[in-house]
């Protein structure tokens, strides 16, 4: 990922419109913010109206004469006849499974991670953690003999309950992970194309799994980071104190913490140094980043050592960050720096610079309209009036000059995060952000709000507006209100509004 960063245009300042996987795929492919659409979860992007009758990026260059193909986790729930081609399924494994698996089997957590991180807990039908994917993280072993509460282990990818038995003796003696049959397949595909028509054009979409937990790769890339040479991340005690996410979600939904709490609080409780679970964890996390930039690699080779690589548009992203304990919280779906951030590296033949860097902040909702823009090919994407059109803005000027004046698009990247089953779907009932080059701005549907200096603060650790007034507000709630208007006709209320 490095060497393709250096050989193209990094957005630095590049965010996730909803920092969960599932809405965050379906907003960027379908080019509507969340709350445009009034999709903020994880129910199917299928079952919404304005984007099921809305283009998908797929659909719109498969229509225009592309051969469209994929792999992977790239749509949350995928719809297979907006490809021509599809090859494997989303797939969260390697999974440890334990019991008699011509009978009876189950999937559990890493056998190594203790309680009560490991601990699947489960209040008022929402999942708060723990179990075998969000409480499991370790390097992939033979278990031989070894039994977990008598019962014997198992390696199985391919799903969730129906997998298969995935061999690992060592890490030179078995099966390839659902990562690495997907980096596979795309350099065998991309090696083809190479071969065929140079006329005939294509989109090709790889959708890696990892890091998503669980945090479970080969032993080899654990070997890279000794627990003792860990560097966590920089916790701040008390940092969460002038926030108000792990309260308004105590408010709205009773009986439960905020779920990045209840995971960092069971990670830190699960081992005697609470300091050794942030390292177990963090050690698993780069050890999946890697495994994952060995697949990055793979897919860039087959493009490198042909000549597509004069006439092949790379663009690698994700959906979404990841907290890793900063204000006590461990998951996604918040709205400070670290679950918001995403990677944008973007990679135009005869048009990028290498080494360019975009200071500007952007967002996922613009690589849609890029696309269109650098394919020569038209940006309407409604199917009927049903559908919802572009939101997002061509990222074109920044890679031709990554400091111009003449970008169309916001000043700051929006992001929201659903608040609760409570709130359903009216968009000014959830928590949005707007994140400008100078400052951040979080306001809840409570009311309560947040204001971060990015330039003197740039880990957002002092609420400029905990208790007080800053010159900054008003300027950051209007344009809060010009990017969220009309869908939400009325803004969202703030406290000095009731």
């Amino acid at each position: 990922m490095k060497a393709l960063g250096v050989s193209s245009a990094r957005f630095k300042h590049a965010y996730s419109n909803n920092p969960m996987c599932g809405p965050s795929r379906a907003s960027m492919f379908t080019g509507v913010y969340p709350h445009n659409a009034s999709h903020f979860w994880m129910k199917s992007w299928l079952d919404n109206e304005v984007l099921a009758n809305t283009k998908t990026i797929m659909e719109k260059f498969k229509n225009n004469g592309y051969n469209v193909i994929g792999s992977g986790k790239v749509l949350h729930h995928n719809k297979e006849d907006v490809w021509s081609e599809f090859k494997y399924k989303a797939d969260y494994s390697p999974f440890v499974y334990a019991g008699d698996y011509n009978r009876k089997k189950k999937p559990i957590s890493h056998p190594d991670v203790p309680a009560p991180f490991r601990t699947n807990r489960i209040v008022d039908g929402l999942n708060m953690g723990g179990g075998f994917i969000d409480g499991s993280y370790g390097p992939m072993k033979n278990f031989g003999e070894q039994k977990f509460n008598g019962e014997r282990l198992w390696w199985v990818y391919g799903g969730f309950r129906s997998g298969k038995e995935l061999k690992y003796n060592n890490d030179k003696d078995r099966d390839l992970t659902p990562d690495e049959l997907n980096a596979q397949w795309a350099e065998k595909r991309l090696l083809e194309l190479a071969e065929e028509d140079q006329d005939a054009p294509f989109f090709l979409s790889v959708g890696f799994l990892r890091p998503h937990t669980p945090l479970i790769a080969p032993q080899k890339y654990f070997d890279m980071y000794p627990l003792d040479s860990i560097q966590l991340a920089d916790i701040l005690p008390g940092d969460k104190e002038d926030t108000f996410l792990h309260l308004v979600d105590q408010f709205e939904t009773k009986n439960r913490r905020t779920r990045s709490v209840e995971m960092f609080e069971n990670l830190v409780a699960s081992y005697k140094d609470p300091h050794e679970g942030l390292k177990r964890f963090t050690q698993a996390y780069l050890a999946c980043v890697t495994a994952v930039d060995d697949n990055v690699g793979q897919v860039m080779r087959a493009i490198n050592n042909t000549y597509l690589k004069d006439n092949t548009i790379v663009i690698l992203t994700s959906d979404h960050g990841w907290t890793m304990g900063e204000k006590d919280h461990i998951y996604k779906n918040s709205l400070w720096e670290e679950s918001t951030r995403v990677p944008l590296i973007i990679r135009v033949p005869e048009m990028t610079e290498p080494n360019t860097v975009v200071e500007h902040p952007v967002s996922l909702i613009d690589v849609y309209p890029t696309l269109l823009e650098l394919a020569g090919i038209d940006l309407e994407t409604r199917k009927n009036k049903k559908g919802h059109g572009l939101d997002g803005y061509s990222l074109v000027p920044f890679l031709k000059n990554p400091n111009t004046d003449n970008w169309q698009g916001p000043e700051g990247a929006l992001s929201v995060v659903y608040s609760s089953d409570l709130n359903k779907n009216i968009p000014e009932n959830h928590h949005y952000s707007i994140r400008t080059k100078d400052y951040r701005y979080i306001v809840y549907n409570t009311g309560q709000e947040e204001l971060y200096d990015k330039n003197l603060d740039p880990k957002e650790r002092n609420n400029l507006i905990f208790g007080k007034s800053h010159p900054e507000t008003a300027n950051m709630r209007a344009l809060m209100k010009n990017i969220t208007y009309p869908m939400v006709p009325q803004g969202i209320k703030l406290i000095e509004d009731n």
